[in-house]
């Protein structure tokens, strides 16, 4: 599949590319990214550089799919569908640095992929998946944001360098209602 480009008000969804690799190795080093995703750590520019080159040949393969967030051309963020079937579904991550948390970029972000994954000209997907480690509250409200219905927690299902984690799991379908439901682990 050829990487396709998505547009909001105020941002640009697009394949990474080798210009993206020092703003996500900086951004990378923040301890909250190591410590809710599965980034190495210490993250080395040529981790940053070897995810790129990876990045495209996922799209090729049409196995994921992966998105650098950028507003005003600089890269912000990343986000990307995982364990992707096309036609059926998907997992759905992401990850900010720092200085474009709390600002609604990841939410705007996420809701451009998830129309193109859910468009029958699109992704035509049926299902789409988020997880994510306990305790990681800022990943939990943005998924409940988007409307996504939390379906229970993943006794040490997710995997990273430091080990096996619980997991909280949530799920996503093209005719659920996206606006926020309440879900029983975070405090409205």
């Amino acid at each position: 599949m050829q990487p396709v480009t998505l547009r909001t008000s105020r941002l640009e969804l697009s394949l990474p590319t080798e210009a993206d690799a020092d703003a996500v190795t900086a951004a990378a080093q923040d301890p909250e990214v190591a410590r809710w995703t599965t980034l190495p750590s210490p993250y080395h520019r040529s981790h940053a550089v070897d995810f790129i080159a990876k990045a495209a040949e996922w799209w090729d393969a049409e196995t994921e799919l992966t998105w650098a967030v950028r507003s005003d051309g600089a890269w912000i963020g990343m986000l990307g569908l995982q364990h992707l079937h096309v036609g059926g579904d998907a997992e759905i991550g992401f990850w900010m640095a720092a200085s474009a948390r709390g600002q609604g970029y990841l939410g705007e972000a996420a809701r451009a992929v998830i129309d193109f994954a859910f468009d029958p000209d699109g992704l035509g997907l049926q299902r789409i998946e988020w997880q994510a480690i306990v305790g990681n509250i800022p990943s939990a409200r943005t998924a409940r944001s988007l409307g996504f219905r939390y379906e229970g927690l993943m006794r040490r299902k997710l995997v990273d360098p430091r080990g096996r984690h619980d997991g909280w799991v949530a799920g996503l379908l093209p005719t659920d209602d996206r606006s926020p439901v309440d879900w029983p682990i975070l405090a409205v």
